[in-house]
């Protein structure tokens, strides 16, 4: 049985989804952040770098976002939640990941989650005003050359597409106007009418 350790409201959202959409059992678990339990000893034991996601397995813990969606989209093949027969677009599907995980999300914990990078009230706050513009910019980037359509990759659904519609969810809260971004936001709204989102976005809220 897999377990899923995710949080509501944080990026974990995205294997969320991607386990939903794959059709395997599962089983999620509640982080709660709020009181820091990712911070616990208990947890600790699951995920040494204390985050979410975390993803329990027969043959251990998988961590990171990127790793999570690739290893579901392949262990589920039947799901064709990402080109595993082709290494080529698989690379490709990876790059993009890899871009939402290391600069789009990275950008946007400048705001919330400053304090990894400076203890000065003074660069916090430099930070915080810096991510309007640079989450402008990363999105203006998937707007124009990264995103496909309909969906990340193109004609296929991926599980790309469920890191996108968290990252793209954080938009407001970022000080950025998703509507600027008219590809993105159809995106984002082709995402919300999917069963799979649905339901995980109902996991996060029991």
């Amino acid at each position: 049985m897999l377990t899923l350790y995710f949080a509501p409201g944080s990026c974990a959202l995205a294997s969320l989804i991607a386990l939903e959409e794959s059709g395997l059992s599962f089983d999620a678990k509640k982080v709660n952040t709020r009181e820091n339990e990712q911070r616990s000893e208990a947890y600790l034991k699951i995920n040494p770098k204390g985050r979410v996601p975390a993803l329990a397995t027969e043959r251990g813990v998988l961590t990171e976002n990127t790793a999570i969606l690739a290893y579901i989209a392949q262990i589920a093949p039947a799901a064709k939640l990402g080109p595993i027969d082709d290494p080529f677009e698989f690379a490709r599907l990876q790059a993009f990941n890899s871009y939402i995980s290391s600069t789009v999300h990275v950008n946007h914990a400048h705001r919330p989650r400053g304090y990894r990078w400076a203890d000065d009230a003074a660069a916090l706050e430099a930070m915080k005003a810096k991510v309007p513009q640079t989450m402008t910019e990363s999105f203006e980037l998937i707007e124009a050359s990264l995103f496909q359509g309909p969906w990340v990759m193109g004609d296929a659904y991926t599980v790309a597409d469920p890191y996108l519609f968290v990252m793209t969810g954080w938009l407001p809260s970022d000080g950025v106007d998703p509507s600027v971004f008219p590809r993105v936001s159809e995106h984002y709204g082709r995402m919300l009418e999917r069963p799979a989102v649905q339901r995980a976005l109902a996991r996060e809220k029991v």
